[in-house]
């Protein structure tokens, strides 16, 4: 009865259209053939089950060393400390890594997916936005790990590495509050946004209403995590909202946009206004008056990420766990009691 042996190299060559001498260069990484070629050998040996010998195997499932990591904003300062901890890892452990900017939005997300499917990449670290469906799907079919960093899917079981975003927010609201403030406005990320946006707009609201403080959504507005929608953020708070003491940013990039509109207005920090950030970037000790806010472990996260995925890369049956890694507040000099 047909189909009970198992699939001969021959049976590869005849599925493929190619000679057998064309599967056996395939499989043993030589040259003289074509990508495509590459790919329709490699397609029949997976339709068909072929398993080579073991050596030939070793060669097919080589390692190449390599990491893809795939960030929405590589100039960042937050990207690069993160960056910074994943490196350091990798090279210890003799891998490379490669890095794509998604662009926002994710818009070049699934082009760069497939960048790193032709770069054999062993494993992925993911950050800083929603992994969709669709992304889920292009890594899956490429049959690697992946580690998710400063974000994490409730409906994919994928481990991740991240501080718990709605406590940090609690924490620098209600910091806030201790210090005498309760017209505190918030400069928000996108309410869309389910990882940085709208968990920490959570914790800001919470930290009101535990300390009996009504919530307006007129002291909300959207700076979307950018210097320059944070400055429009600003002047739309100063504008349009009911009088406030004190600013909750939900980043430092944007705390630092929201001072400069402020200070340009000709109000002084912290005597006219206090604001947090959140994030400790490494600006927010050089920008004047040094920023106070929320501390992220970026650098830890991302050397943590890293030794998740070699742990997987080199042992594919292996387990991870998902760390939620413990952020702190860094006073410096952007807050001042209110009498």
């Amino acid at each position: 009865m047909e189909g009970m042996n198992p699939p001969t190299i021959k049976d590869v060559a005849k599925a493929a259209n190619v000679s057998v001498a064309t599967v056996s260069r395939v499989l043993h990484n030589l040259d003289g053939y074509s990508d495509k070629t590459k790919q329709i050998v490699m397609q029949a040996v997976e339709a068909l089950g072929y398993q080579p010998n073991a050596i030939a195997r070793g060669l097919v499932n080589k390692r190449t060393q390599t990491i893809g990591v795939l960030f929405p904003d590589v100039s960042s300062s937050f990207s690069s400390d993160i960056l910074h901890g994943i490196e350091e890892i990798a090279q210890e452990r003799g891998f490379s890594v490669i890095v794509c900017n998604t662009a926002e939005e994710g818009k070049r997300t699934l082009k760069y997916l497939q960048v790193l499917r032709e770069k054999q990449v062993d494993g992925i670290v993911f950050t800083s936005e929603v992994l969709k469906d669709e992304y889920f799907q292009a890594i899956k079919d490429m049959r690697v790990p992946v580690i998710l960093v400063n974000t994490m899917s409730q409906k994919h079981m994928i481990p991740y590495v991240k501080v718990d975003d709605r406590q940090a927010a609690y924490q620098a609201t209600d910091y806030l509050i201790q210090k005498g403030h309760r017209e505190i406005a918030m400069i928000s990320g996108s309410l869309k946004d389910q990882i940085a946006g709208y968990p920490r707009l959570d914790g800001y609201r919470q930290a009101l209403a535990d300390n009996g403080i009504e919530y307006m959504e007129s002291r909300v507005a959207i700076g979307d995590f950018e210097l320059e929608s944070s400055r429009k953020a600003m002047q739309k708070l100063l504008t349009e909202a009911p009088p406030f003491t004190a600013v909750f940013a939900a980043s430092d990039e944007m705390a630092i946009g929201a001072m400069n509109y402020a200070m340009e207005q000709g109000l002084k920090i912290p005597e006219d206004l206090s604001i947090i950030g959140y994030d400790d970037l490494k600006f927010a000790r050089m920008v004047h008056p040094p920023l106070t806010t929320i501390h992220q472990p970026l650098t830890l996260m991302g050397r943590m990420a890293s030794e998740k995925l070699i742990a997987l890369i080199e042992d594919k049956g292996s387990q991870v766990s998902s760390s939620i890694v413990s952020h702190h507040l860094v006073e410096r000099q952007t807050v001042r009691s209110k009498p």
